[in-house]
């Protein structure tokens, strides 16, 4: 049984994933660390973050449709690959042992830090390269995708940095629509690993329900205050604290 405290704490950070996902992305940094702070354990406290957050996915993935037209060649490939790499993700993280993971946890976290650190970077990057078709060589893209994909399952955050870095690396296409595919996948990823986990015995329902419920409430509130707050300065709000935690764990 969770404390009156917790339940809040962990409704406010649904609701901050939210926020902070449909400005700046990074949201499982905060519901995660959030759970484990709550007393869930950490295999656990993953397991419930990522099947909360997967309608904010969607929403993203919806927000962005338009800009999947044209690329129904590439998501016949890639698709299969993120979903694939997604379960066996989920199939990798649920052999690991409590022990292990909760070992790992700060290293992920400082990880996942380091690459939201390099979004912007990676964004630059692909905008120089100033692309002026859709072509690109699609088969090359299926490995490092699954690859993305296999984190993305096992742990999640940061995964949207490393997909549209692999995208940009293997096909030639705007920025806009690299990260229109980039959202569809991240959501096939995540909800292929998060379908995979409803048979764990880890999930936790009752938070799962609140979580995602708070988590489309944040996705809506940062879509309409998005003009107003600046990605970079809540990017690196998220990793400050991210690093933080980080530091707590490994010395705790």
């Amino acid at each position: 049984m969770m404390s009156s405290l917790e339940i809040l704490l962990i409704a406010l950070a649904g609701i901050g994933a939210g926020f902070i996902n449909a400005i700046a992305g990074g949201g499982t940094l905060i519901s995660f660390p959030i759970l484990m702070a709550a007393g869930v354990p950490p295999m656990a406290a993953n397991i419930t973050s990522t099947v909360a957050l997967v309608p904010g996915y969607l929403g993203a993935t919806l927000a962005q449709r338009q800009d999947l037209q044209g690329q129904g060649a590439r998501l016949g490939f890639l698709v299969p690959a993120s979903v694939l790499g997604g379960i066996s993700g989920g199939v990798l993280l649920l052999s690991t042992s409590e022990r292990l993971f909760g070992f790992l946890v700060p290293y992920l976290i400082l990880l996942a830090a380091l690459l939201l650190a390099l979004q912007d970077p990676v964004r630059r990057w692909l905008l120089q390269r100033r692309p002026h078709g859709g072509s690109g060589r699609l088969a090359w893209a299926i490995a490092p995708v699954f690859l993305a994909a296999l984190y993305g399952g096992y742990f999640g955050a940061g995964l949207s940095v490393i997909l549209l870095a692999t995208l940009g690396m293997v096909l030639e296409d705007t920025l806009t629509r690299l990260n229109g595919l980039k959202q569809l996948l991240a959501f096939a990823v995540n909800g292929a690993a998060a379908a995979f986990f409803l048979f764990s015995g880890q999930v936790l329902w009752p938070v799962v329900l609140g979580m995602a419920i708070a988590a489309v409430t944040g996705g809506l509130l940062g879509g309409k205050v998005a003009r107003f707050v600046k990605p970079t300065v809540l990017r690196l709000i998220v990793i400050a604290v991210s690093v933080i935690v980080a530091i707590f764990y490994l010395v705790s």
